[in-house]
């Protein structure tokens, strides 16, 4: 009885089974899990979010508490045995566990990446909406503020940003919806004005309908596939800009953890010889951007096949 269970949960977890399963949902996970590539994007971003949120169970050390910290451990190379604990991917010059700065600073990167792309997504999304549904004065002054904010290279908004309002997360947060927030406009704009003129909206106004009523349960779920599609983009670009601003010196504190930081910090101990400083850093957030990308084309071809290569 056992045997024939675990095979039919097998049959049913298979992909090519859960692409013709008649619940949507369950026809996009498997059409999703059907790419070898989606299903590593997956699990990478699995891994690096399970890392991160479990980070202070997981490592060994806190790297950012100075009575564990010990500077004669400085610069160690990976798998060394102290007398304390053994250092896998060595340590950096102020006698941090590599393994540990990074777990942490994965956190930071997930933290930053999600609320930033969250709470731009929510705004993009509403601005949009509202552009396109009501037209005239609201949509030249919203579309005009999109225009001039995705005129300034991001990165440069977003250091002046920090530079103005000083170093920390929340700080970083606020820069990166500052100049993530037009993107989404932008795209949700140009959705929501191709399905404005379409018969069902006309229909819904034609009963007339509060506008709230309308956008809410008519328009917005039109405008989401394509708005989920740039979000898993928009979480590499945050998360790769906070790492920038970090290198550069303006993002996070040398007190909290980034990769940028433990990038930075290594640079220069590069060329001596004390290469995984900023290799074991720069890998880790190398394959978070990766495991983000390979997920997010596999969800733009599923949600949108006309873009299917």
């Amino acid at each position: 009885m056992k045997k024939k269970l675990n095979r039919a949960w097998i049959h049913a977890l298979n992909p090519s089974q859960m692409a013709n399963h008649p619940h949507p949902l369950v026809r996009v996970a498997g059409e999703f899990f059907e790419s070898k590539l989606a299903t590593l994007g997956f699990f990478i971003c699995l891994a690096v979010m399970i890392c991160g949120a479990f980070a202070p169970f997981i490592s060994p050390q806190d790297p950012y508490d100075l009575s564990q910290l010990n500077i004669l451990n400085g610069k160690l190379p990976p798998l060394t045995i102290t007398d304390d604990m053994v250092y896998l991917l060595g340590t950096d010059d102020q006698g941090r566990d590599l393994f540990s700065a990074i777990l942490y600073g994965l956190r930071t990167s997930m933290i930053v990446g999600i609320s930033s792309c969250g709470i731009a997504f929510v705004i993009g999304l509403f601005a949009g909406l509202i552009a396109a549904y009501r037209g005239g004065i609201i949509e030249s002054v919203i579309m005009r503020a999109t225009d001039i904010s995705l005129g300034i290279p991001a990165i440069l908004t977003a250091i002046l940003l920090v530079a103005l309002f000083g170093q920390g997360v929340d700080k970083i947060v606020f820069a990166l919806v500052f100049v993530q927030w037009a993107g989404f406009a932008r795209t949700t704009y140009g959705v929501a004005l191709t399905e404005k003129n379409k018969e069902y909206l006309e229909a819904a106004k034609s009963l007339t309908l509060p506008e709230t009523p309308i956008i809410l349960t008519h328009l917005l779920p039109n405008c989401l596939p394509p708005l989920i599609i740039f979000g898993t983009v928009q979480i590499a670009v945050s998360i790769t800009l906070e790492a920038t601003l970090s290198f550069l010196g303006v993002g996070l504190p040398v007190t909290e953890p980034s990769l940028g930081l433990l990038i930075s910090n290594g640079y220069q101990y590069m060329f001596s010889g004390h290469y995984w400083i900023s290799l074991y850093p720069g890998c880790a957030l190398l394959m978070t951007i990766v495991g983000l990308n390979l997920a997010g084309d596999q969800l733009r071809d599923i949600l949108n096949p006309r873009l299917k290569r």
